[in-house]
């Protein structure tokens, strides 16, 4: 089963209009969401805000829709850089279980290498016709410089749909909105790691009963796996 994600809430100081966009992902079958802090530098050292707790937000998360778990929630820091030095790691950015880059110039515009992944904002799309021609224009253009993988709110499978507007292939277009999105997590998480990298292991399954108990039918079916 597929887990969707949106890693773009807005955060705002309207704590019960947070909590609603939330609990509109959860049904909307988001099983992960990262509340953005967007951060525009005036200075070379910006001043980088501390996340709200999520704990703070809700007593109990939603269940997500068609699931028996809680939504996750995480929080996101977004850098608007228009000059190199704007993005540099400080120890505020541990407080944040993602980090992004909204590149406001050429320079800063780096090639998707080292876990890297582009994104593509589509709520101004939604709202207005004429926004919705330049969204999708630049949708191409992304798509053709730099073979990008894209990440208000919809639908996992509506904006799956709407990346085939954007020229991506079936498959790429639902991994904009899940392993994608899993690929980002993963790679957040390894900046807390001492050399940046994160071990996984598949643990083999076991079963339940002796092998000489298992009715001949299932053995029959097992094999042909």
């Amino acid at each position: 089963m597929s887990v969707f994600m949106d890693l773009n809430i807005v955060s705002c100081n309207d704590k019960n209009r947070l909590k609603s966009i939330i609990e509109t992902a959860a049904h909307l079958g988001y099983s992960t969401v990262a509340i953005n802090y967007v951060v525009e530098p005036q200075q070379k050292k910006p001043e980088i805000p501390k996340p709200q707790s999520v704990s703070d937000i809700f007593d109990k998360f939603p269940i997500v829709q068609g699931k028996s778990s809680p939504i996750r929630v995480l929080n996101r820091l977004t850098i608007v850089a228009s000059d190199a030095f704007h993005f540099r790691p400080t120890n505020e950015y541990k407080n944040f279980d993602l980090v992004a880059v909204y590149p406001k110039t050429e320079k800063v515009f780096h090639a998707i290498d080292r876990g890297v992944f582009f994104e593509i904002c589509y709520a101004a799309g939604i709202r207005d016709f004429i926004m919705r021609r330049y969204t999708i224009s630049n949708a191409f253009v992304l798509m053709e410089v730099c073979k990008g993988k894209p990440l208000e709110l919809r639908g996992p499978y509506d904006i799956a749909n709407l990346g085939l507007v954007f020229g991506l292939s079936e498959g790429d277009a639902k991994a904009a909105v899940s392993t994608n999105c899993r690929s980002v997590l993963l790679h957040g998480e390894t900046r807390a790691t001492a050399f940046g990298a994160v071990h996984t292991m598949k643990k083999p399954q076991t079963s339940e009963k002796p092998e000489e108990e298992t009715p001949a039918s299932k053995k029959a079916k097992i094999e042909l796996v």
